[in-house]
């Protein structure tokens, strides 16, 4: 089990689907263990009662119905599916309002959804999930890339409050790939995953989602940097070391 864990957490998101459905059907044992611990590329589904779509995984999924945030119900029709009690839909609905004006700000498009259970502690658990296509015959405005696509995936467990403080445990995984195919840059191709996990004794007189919010946009600014730093900017200094620019090649003095 934990060799197939490694094998997952160093394939390429573009790749998952394939991994994860060969080692299933080699350790159809751990089937549960493998689908709950080893996050896949976001899947969408449209929301025939609301027109709006949403983001599958498998934290609203249940056999093989998903639930929609938007309508609160099964596709396709599930009768005696887990639903959050009447209080945390409230909450997951304003959590879907706001996250998706945060998504527009920062992705300046995607697709975004929110995911509310009780959990077995007198408290609950948040799932945020944002998807964006950015390749340019989909949601890629500037059109610059032949595919790509940004997965992430805010899981918070928010313990019991005591004395007006909550804690709040943040696990987020991002999956980036990219693929040019352009004269100028030629055929490129770049995909991976990062995950990290941030723990926080929060006051809650603001409210839960103002708490989350503000965990999530700290945390995706630390990822964000590190994909930069890690993918970005060591792949450039390898390029340009094995290959360097033609304006940085110093001529020879005339003899």
């Amino acid at each position: 089990m934990q060799a197939a864990l490694g094998l997952m957490r160093r394939m390429p998101p573009k790749h998952s689907e394939t991994a994860l459905s060969a080692l299933l059907s080699l350790l159809p044992h751990h089937s549960s263990d493998l689908l709950s611990q080893v996050d896949q590329p976001l899947q969408i589904l449209c929301d025939v009662e609301s027109g709006k779509e949403f983001i599958l995984c498998e934290y609203n999924r249940d056999a093989d119905s998903y639930r929609s945030p938007w309508s609160n119900k099964y596709h396709p029709l599930l009768v005696d599916g887990p639903y959050p009690s009447p209080e945390l839909r409230k909450l997951e609905i304003e959590a879907n309002e706001v996250f998706s004006i945060y998504r527009d700000q920062y992705y300046e498009g995607g697709i975004s959804s929110v995911y509310m259970w009780e959990d077995d502690n007198e408290s609950f658990v948040a799932c945020f999930l944002i998807k964006k296509d950015g390749s340019k015959t989909a949601q890629g405005r500037r059109g610059y890339l032949e595919e790509g696509a940004w997965d992430a995936i805010h899981v918070i467990e928010v313990g019991p409050e005591e004395e007006g403080i909550a804690h709040y445990c943040l696990t987020s995984t991002i999956m980036l790939s990219l693929t040019t195919d352009n004269e100028s840059s030629g055929t490129f191709n770049l995909s991976g995953s990062i995950r990290r996990q941030m723990n926080m004794d929060l006051a809650t007189e603001e409210g839960h989602l103002c708490n989350m919010g503000k965990m999530i946009e700290e945390m995706e600014g630390k990822l964000r940097n590190s994909l930069d730093q890690v993918y970005f900017g060591k792949t450039k200094e390898m390029v340009c070391t094995l290959r360097p620019p033609s304006e940085v090649v110093m001529r020879l003095p005339d003899s």
